[in-house]
């Protein structure tokens, strides 16, 4: 049966904006992109939102639900509490462009600077299934950006020119991690990444739609490759006495 829900929406621009109210006549079974949708229909065509595929694989339709960076197509309605009015914002780590949407093309610049996939020479590929299931994970990412709204980092001390955030690592420990992949990024790890500021909340990973373990499995790991390279002192002073090019890449 159908029953009316009052909807708290961010309208505005760079410029500046508040929260608007909107009644919306609800379902059971609708999400919050639903709502938004029946907003756009009967209040305010005007609204700007992003989504895609409405089955949470585009990762278009971020936005942070009652204070919680969530994909607002897998958010039901009724698993948020009924007493009090559903809050929607944008994306609060990226620059605003209108109403619900943001700018996230920062993201796709970081991912430039990423060294991309170099098999190994005369690499035969013949894969452990453990192998297969590391990197598997990693290949979920939709990069939906939630994890890169909610890390710390960047939501509140804003390092983005230094720090790469979680959604990367996970790119980058899907690379390091494979076993067919020849390309050492280590160093490229612990200088430009900024690996070394996350300090291991796993905010990222509770976010993650795609329930991607990404503080044990990725970063954590790295953090691991990290300290083992450049901060042993075994292996520093063997670096001392023979040099880098004789250390190669961890399996």
């Amino acid at each position: 049966m159908a029953e009316t829900r009052e909807f708290q929406v961010f309208r505005g621009d760079r410029s500046g904006g508040k929260m608007e109210t909107y009644p919306v006549e609800v379902t059971p079974g609708m999400v919050v992109l639903d709502a938004m949708h029946r907003i756009q229909a009967t209040a305010a065509p005007d609204m700007a939102v992003r989504w895609n595929c409405k089955a949470a694989k585009c990762g278009s339709c971020s936005a942070e639900v009652n204070g919680k960076p969530k994909l607002m197509c897998k958010t039901r309605l009724d698993a948020l509490p009924a007493d009090r009015p559903v809050e929607v914002r944008p994306l609060r780590t990226f620059p605003l462009i209108r109403d619900l949407v943001t700018d996230v093309s920062w993201n796709y610049e970081v991912n430039k600077k990423i060294p991309p996939f170099t098999p190994k020479p005369g690499a035969v590929w013949r894969w452990k299934q453990e192998d297969v299931d590391r990197v598997q994970e990693f290949r979920k990412c939709i990069e939906c950006f939630l994890c890169q709204t909610v890390c710390h980092v960047l939501r509140d001390h804003q390092k983005q020119p230094v720090f790469n955030g979680p959604r990367f690592f996970v790119r980058l420990a899907s690379l390091e991690m494979h076993p067919m992949d020849g390309l050492d990024r280590l160093e490229q790890i612990k200088e430009k990444s900024g690996l070394g500021y996350c300090n291991i909340t796993k905010c990222c990973t509770e976010v993650c739609p795609e329930d991607i373990r990404i503080t044990d499995n990725a970063i954590i790991p790295l953090k691991e490759r990290v300290v083992d390279r450049f901060y042993d002192p075994i292996r520093v002073l063997f670096r001392k006495i023979f040099g880098s090019a004789s250390l190669t890449k961890p399996e």
